[in-house]
């Protein structure tokens, strides 16, 4: 189900349509209309290379997150293996533990 909210940036008026909730859309808004603010505060700038410029900031905002998200998905796959390995030793352990208990109680029987 599509929802429809109307929310500001930098002034103007914009309905929005998407399947998230309006407060997540109008958290959206928020983030963009405040990242063109301050561009537009620190300058002489247009309202539209204000938005380019916002657009820009997100998307190496949003890159260098999913840079990092992969990252932690290598680490935790380096460390799901690590633990994959230890778990396998173990079980080698307990199989050779298992033997030699086999082999002292053969021993203890003679």
């Amino acid at each position: 189900m599509e929802n429809r909210i109307t929310v500001s940036i930098c002034g103007s008026e914009y309905t929005l349509m998407a399947e998230e909730t309006p407060s997540y859309m109008q958290k959206v808004a928020s983030l963009v209309d405040a990242k063109m603010s301050g561009i537009m505060a620190s300058g002489r700038v247009s309202r539209m290379d204000a938005a380019v410029l916002a657009a820009t900031n997100l998307a190496d905002d949003l890159l260098k997150q999913q840079a990092a998200a992969e990252n932690l998905r290598g680490q935790l796959k380096g460390y799901l293996d690590e633990a994959n390995k230890a778990k396998s030793e173990l079980s080698e352990s307990k199989r050779e533990i298992f033997k030699l208990q086999q082999q002292i109680e053969k021993l203890q029987k003679r």
